[in-house]
């Protein structure tokens, strides 16, 4: 009889691993598919921060050929000149 309820004893304990076991695996399983979100996001992040940075590049070297075109047009408004009269002279 006492063997009989050590050994029920032995069973329960292993009922309580075995569901201590489950929970640990069910946690880690959690923990993994949010590890995965999280790096999909970090991945989608990477990907917006690329398609930015190629943004800024155009829009730099846009920046620039509006800077050099203002130029060549000072420069061709340059040329003109009004006389005191208020009449367009061609500086040549």
């Amino acid at each position: 009889e006492e063997a009989g309820a050590t050994i029920g004893q032995v069973v329960d304990s292993i009922r309580t691993l075995s569901d201590f076991v489950a929970d640990i695996s069910n946690a880690s399983l959690e923990q993994s598919t949010g590890i995965e979100q999280v790096n999909q996001a970090i991945m989608q992040m990477d990907d917006v921060t690329q398609h930015n940075a190629a943004l800024v590049e155009e829009a730099t070297a846009a920046a620039q050929s509006l800077l050099d075109q203002a130029g060549s047009l000072a420069t061709v408004v340059n040329t003109f000149k009004l006389s005191p009269s208020r009449e367009l002279v061609l500086d040549a």
